[in-house]
């Protein structure tokens, strides 16, 4: 019989799992081990320490729905999303910046026509997005598609609002037409605290941490032959920039909002006195051939 102590338990855990017939979940659950053992042996972690983990975990399941995704949140106020994202996206000169998901995506949204409005019935101060989508050397990609999805002027998403019965509230999808262009009206999003009512909240408190994130627009943005972008626009001026608490922030996605006072939005639909205009110009990563 084995005497598993400190010093011989890790080895002897990785040597467990070299019967794995995969060899890539062989790498991963063995490095896993290694590294989780090396945490507990520099902390010197307590039986105290290791329930309070336990129980926090616990807590981060128990709190996911099918629209709210605490483990998502966790590895965003940790790094470990924007991290996965850099070793995962590492793009060529030219091509757009990535950055998290976020925990309000809720897959493919309803396609609209260009320069439909995603909140006709809400209040706020109006957006118009005029947007193309591009290879990296330049070339215009028609009937690529672009999923967006942002929070409203209080800072909530349609996920967020128990009164709208799930009725999806800005957010939509658009294709590009034969010049690469795309278009629709909003509102002008607000930076906003992630939610922090459940256990990443409560770490977030703990550690001496602020939930806030910059104002910014979520897009996905596919075409065939190329590479699916997952991204954000932040808008300039905004205070949380320097500190935003997922880490998604990147400066080749921090635009300014230009001040319009004309009549018509640029698709020649009637605008109010004063509204925002964001154009942004995604540029795909071809797909390895």
């Amino acid at each position: 019989m084995p005497s598993f102590n400190e010093h011989n338990l890790t080895e002897c855990v990785v040597q467990r799992f070299d019967g794995c017939e995969s060899p890539r979940l062989k790498q991963l659950i063995q490095a896993l081990t290694r590294h989780l053992h090396a945490f507990v042996k520099e902390t010197a972690l307590s039986q105290d320490e290791w329930m309070v983990a336990i129980e926090f975990l616990t807590r981060t399941g128990q709190t996911c729905t099918d629209r709210r995704q605490e483990f998502i949140l966790l590895s965003d106020v940790l790094g470990v999303s924007m991290l996965a994202d850099a070793i995962n996206h590492r793009m060529p000169e030219g091509a757009t910046e990535t950055t998290v998901l976020g925990p309000f995506y809720l897959g493919e949204h309803r396609l609209m026509p260009n320069g439909a409005d995603l909140a006709p019935a809400a209040t706020g101060e109006r957006l118009y997005m005029a947007g193309t989508v591009r290879g990296v050397d330049g070339q215009p990609l028609a009937g690529a598609t672009i999923d967006v999805w942002h929070a409203d002027r209080d800072g909530f998403y349609d996920a967020q609002k128990p009164e709208l019965g799930g009725a999806p509230s800005m957010r939509g999808r658009f294709r590009t037409d034969a010049k690469g262009c795309f278009s629709f009206r909003s509102l002008v999003p607000a930076s906003y605290p992630i939610p922090h009512d459940g256990p990443v909240g409560d770490l977030l408190k703990a550690t001496g941490r602020h939930p806030m994130r910059p104002a910014h627009v979520h897009f996905h943005v596919s075409a065939p032959g190329h590479e699916a972008l997952v991204t954000h626009v932040f808008f300039s001026g905004d205070p949380w920039l320097e500190s935003d608490a997922v880490f998604g922030v990147k400066d080749s996605l921090v635009v300014g909002l230009e001040e319009c006072t004309q009549s018509t939005y640029p698709d020649g639909t009637p605008a109010p006195s004063s509204w925002k205009l964001l154009a942004y110009d995604f540029r795909l990563k071809r797909s390895p051939s």
